[in-house]
């Protein structure tokens, strides 16, 4: 089995995202599937991490400290042995949230869903709903931008508590565990704030690509071919039309149990 699913070239920007990292962490690959900008343009992303020209060196400011083991990305699951952790990422969304929710509710799965703020501020019933029925938060920035590891300390900052702040006000309050960086752009200030706030990085090992819209029978293949013991898996339930990604778990979770795998949260 693959150990990462590489969606595309890993830009060389990206790669600062995983400086500091505990031993033996596995980078993610990007995914910038995100297809509806919530800041008004197109939704059209550049591929695997690309990024629009060199921008300038920005300075970093040092954050308060944190223990090392919370700033590290987590791509295992807790449980560990013969157990995966599944994510979804990019909703809450009206349509495929929903969907999703109904499925893993079938199979007695709870997952990890990594919601954009604005979404969220949306569709605080959906958030609430997540909460209720025993799955967890993740942060995953305001405006998904896969850019973030060559923006201004600052700027991330604001997309990571803003984020935070609009989950908190949908759930309730209800506590988020993780945070994501959109496409794996995370940057070790980044990682700090977000354990700072009580948020574990999150990455993922299995990608099988569902956010590019290949066909329901490709994402299956890759999610099988990549899945290995512990592995955080990653998949969408937002971020635009997400029929491939609904009728790929579909046929992917009952394979996963057939194949005796547990279901866990990733490590926090």
């Amino acid at each position: 089995m693959a150990m990462i699913a590489a969606t595309g070239t890993v830009a060389v920007g990206l790669l600062t995202a995983f400086v500091g990292t505990s031993s033996g962490a596995v980078a993610s690959a990007p995914h910038p599937g995100w297809e509806q900008s919530v800041r008004g343009g197109s939704g059209a992303q550049p591929q695997s991490g690309a990024k629009e020209g060199k921008r300038p060196a920005v300075k970093r400011s040092k954050p308060k400290a944190v223990p090392k083991s919370s700033r590290a990305l987590s791509h295992h699951s807790a449980a560990g042995g013969h157990s995966v952790a599944l994510t979804l990422d990019d909703g809450p969304h009206p349509e495929w949230t929903p969907k999703t929710l109904d499925l893993l509710r079938k199979y007695q799965i709870k997952a990890t869903f990594c919601l954009i703020g604005p979404n969220a501020r949306r569709y605080p019933q959906l958030v609430k709903r997540i909460v209720a029925e025993g799955h967890r938060l993740c942060d995953h920035s305001v405006d998904h931008d896969t850019g973030m590891d060559h923006e201004a300390d600052g700027y991330q900052k604001k997309q990571i508590l803003d984020a935070k702040s609009m989950i908190d006000k949908a759930s309730g309050g209800a506590r988020v565990y993780y945070y994501r960086a959109p496409g794996g752009a995370f940057t070790p200030y980044s990682r700090r704030i977000a354990a700072d706030q009580g948020m574990r990085p999150l990455g993922w090992i299995v990608d099988p690509g569902d956010w590019k819209r290949p066909g329901v029978d490709a994402i299956v293949q890759q999610a099988k071919e990549q899945t290995r013991d512990g592995a955080v898996i990653l998949f969408h339930d937002g971020g635009g039309d997400r029929s491939q990604s609904y009728e790929a778990l579909r046929q992917y979770l009952p394979w996963l149990q057939e194949e005796g795998y547990g279901f866990s949260f990733p490590k926090a």
